[in-house]
């Protein structure tokens, strides 16, 4: 099979006028389609229930982006068995190239939508222009990417030739996969999850976060007019301790693929462990988890640039990544310098709607904003000194960009993460102490170092423990193909989306002798 190499979707240039026109037509759209409705897809069957959840705009709470039915737990239950029996009967002996196919034109959908669904995390994530486009071009990447490596797994694999015999191995799917995506990246990392599962030739049961339910609810749309078979994926948003733990339990569900907090990833990891009555299998479970993410600055650095990055990876999209750079630690003889030019740019950062492209928009909801308030209290009480921000903002739930000065590695606000736009500064010795800072965390996600000394490059290159590291750079803003993310320790199961090795977790290998 002949089909063009993958390339990472390119992002929009707003400078060019046509674009940006272009964007702001597609935000007239949304808006003009606030309060649609989607129900349940159980069975290949549209499905409505008494209940509903409503999404809003964090920006403007009172203003409804759009509504779906909310699923009972037997709802839930129907959603794995009818997700089971027809990919037991079906499904699982579809063609890995014709699923694959399948993406392929669901890709080709979304590139044509493109700015109706980043404008859409506009109004229902608060995604300034560039962040909700990043993610609208990272779920095409996952489609694209994910089809090319389903052809490539697909078939009998290479395996070592023995005499008199001929052996083969295949890669055969699971059975149901339950998604549980976050509503950070509501686009990007729900498509992703769900079309790996799909490709393989699982049946997907999606349970979008509340919070996000309508961009998933559009994704669905789309891979059903790209020919997804209506029973192969399943659309159940719910709660999470009545249709998500429902889900996980039941016994006929074969893997969960869950992306959140730490907290809920480990009740998942747990409950999935427990054997039920009828289960034949041990459950299959990927969790990508939480991060207290740092980046390393020496003396040797470009201050201002370090500045800008430190900027860049603490608040675009509020700081509400698990890449995100929520510490910022550096070297005694730069320390001031560096946490004075970080400071004087986050005070001129622009707080406002995400419709009007600021640097700074809405956190998601009004626990977030509460947690993050709590958290720069906390920061206070410990001994920070707050040089920047530490405020909300009237009007949405809006929290200032929000710097602390002279936070020591113990700090809760330099151990837990806030998931907001909070950094904390913190102050090494020097470069050996740096390395213990880094690491000293129960997190392992993503992680860098700005520095133009090769020996400290090579050294952060082995003792610096996370999945995703970064030299000279932001550290956030992962490229499908191009750096597989995932990380390790309480970070996640390492899952690595977008590589090379990624669909096999969602598969299981099948090796076949037939004596010649």
């Amino acid at each position: 099979m002949s089909i063009v190499p993958f390339e990472n979707e390119p992002l929009t240039d707003f400078s060019v006028p046509e674009n940006k026109q272009a964007f702001a037509a597609a935000l007239e759209k949304v808006r003009g389609d606030f309060g649609e409705h989607w129900d349940l897809l159980i069975g290949g069957e549209g499905i409505s229930s008494d209940r509903m959840i409503e999404s809003f705009d964090p920006a403007k709470p009172d203003r409804i982006v759009g509504t779906v039915a909310k699923a009972s737990k037997q709802q839930a239950k129907q959603a794995v068995e009818t997700a089971y029996d027809f990919w037991n009967r079906e499904w699982r002996w579809t063609d890995g190239n014709a699923r694959a196919r399948i993406l392929l034109r669901a890709a080709k959908i979304m590139r044509e939508r493109k700015h109706e669904l980043s404008a859409t995390m506009v109004y229902e994530e608060s995604k300034a222009w560039l962040q909700a486009d990043a993610d609208t071009a990272e779920a095409i990447d996952f489609l694209e990417f994910y089809a090319r490596e389903m052809m490539r797994l697909e078939g009998a694999q290479e395996v070592v030739a023995v005499p008199a015999e001929e052996n083969t191995l295949y890669y055969i799917p699971l059975g149901v996969v339950v998604v549980i995506p976050p509503w950070n990246f509501p686009c990007a990392i729900m498509a992703g999850m769900t079309s790996a599962a799909l490709v393989t030739g699982n049946c997907a049961v999606l349970k979008p976060a509340s919070t996000a339910p309508v961009i998933a609810a559009k994704f669905v749309d789309i891979l059903l007019e790209a020919g997804m078979p209506a029973e192969a994926i399943t659309f159940c948003p719910g709660s999470g301790g009545e249709v998500g733990d429902t889900l996980v339990d039941h016994p006929k569900t074969r893997m969960v693929a869950f992306t959140g907090s730490k907290e809920i990833g480990l009740r998942i990891n747990e409950r999935a462990a427990k054997v039920h009555e009828d289960q034949i299998w041990i459950k299959r479970v990927i969790l990508e988890m939480g991060g207290k993410d740092a980046m390393v600055v020496d003396e040797s650095a470009d201050l201002d640039n370090a500045a800008e990055m430190a900027i860049k990876g603490a608040f675009q999209f509020q700081g509400q990544k698990c890449s995100a750079c929520s510490r910022l630690i550096a070297v005694d003889n730069i320390y001031d310098q560096l946490v004075d030019k970080v400071a004087e740019r986050a005070k001129k950062l622009k707080v406002a709607h995400a419709e009007t492209d600021p640097d700074v928009a809405a956190v998601i909801d009004a626990d977030a904003q509460e947690k993050i308030l709590q958290y720069i209290e906390f920061g206070k009480q410990d001994g920070g000194e707050l040089i920047c921000g530490g405020n909300a903002i009237e009007g949405g739930y809006f929290v200032e960009p929000t710097v602390f000065r002279n936070v020591k590695p113990d700090h809760r606000i330099a151990q837990e993460e806030i998931f907001g736009p909070v950094l904390a500064c913190i102050r090494a010795r020097d470069f050996d102490d740096a390395v213990e800072i880094f690491n000293g965390t129960e997190y392992g996600l993503t992680g860098g170092l700005l520095s133009s000394r090769r020996d400290r490059i090579e050294r952060a290159r082995r003792q610096f423990h996370v999945g995703n590291l970064y030299f000279n750079r932001k550290i956030t803003a992962a490229l499908v193909g191009v750096q597989p993310f995932g990380g390790f320790n309480m970070s996640g199961t390492d899952s690595k989306a977008g590589g090379q090795d990624y669909l096999q977790l969602f598969m299981q290998a099948k090796s076949v002798t037939e004596k010649l």
